[in-house]
């Protein structure tokens, strides 16, 4: 299981996504052009001391991630054709999550394997980014098995 994230505009984001990931043992991937320079001190606030442990590789473009990309490549979205309840997940997938403020272009949603929408009441637009990557990696470790081992007893 893997975190994609399409051009991300805002560094907090990126930071508390890249502690979710390091937390929860899933890597990352980075698609260039960012919002932000990419540094520790962007990521700092709410990445802390986590987002260094975090497993994160840096595409130049959309071409070069989707050159690397192994297994399907699921897009969360607000267009989404499945709803994230009754979404099918595998243990190989890639999450891609779009720009803060313009998501993804059409061949970016072309290229997607699979679409998912996360429910939400009729007239709500978009959740933060940050959150999710929460709800929808939760439910994908939750049908893969993929949750982090308990640490020994």
């Amino acid at each position: 299981m893997r975190i994609a994230l399409f051009e991300p505009d805002i560094a907090g984001n990126v930071g508390a996504i890249l502690r979710t990931a390091a937390c929860l043992n899933v890597a990352v991937d980075l698609i260039e052009p960012m919002g932000f320079t990419f540094s520790d001190r962007a990521l700092a606030r709410a990445g802390m001391d986590y987002a260094r442990s975090a497993q994160v590789t840096r595409h130049a473009d959309f071409a070069a991630f989707a050159a690397a990309l192994q297994g399907r490549l699921v897009l969360a979205t607000t267009k989404g054709a499945t709803r994230l309840d009754t979404a099918a997940f595998e243990a190989g997938d890639t999450l891609l999550f779009g720009s803060e403020g313009t998501g993804v272009p059409d061949h970016v949603h072309d290229r997607a394997d699979a679409r998912v929408v996360v429910p939400m009441m009729p007239g709500m637009r978009s959740l933060n980014v940050g959150v999710s990557v929460a709800l929808v990696l939760g439910a994908a470790l939750q049908q893969t098995g993929g949750w982090p081992a308990p640490p020994p007893a």
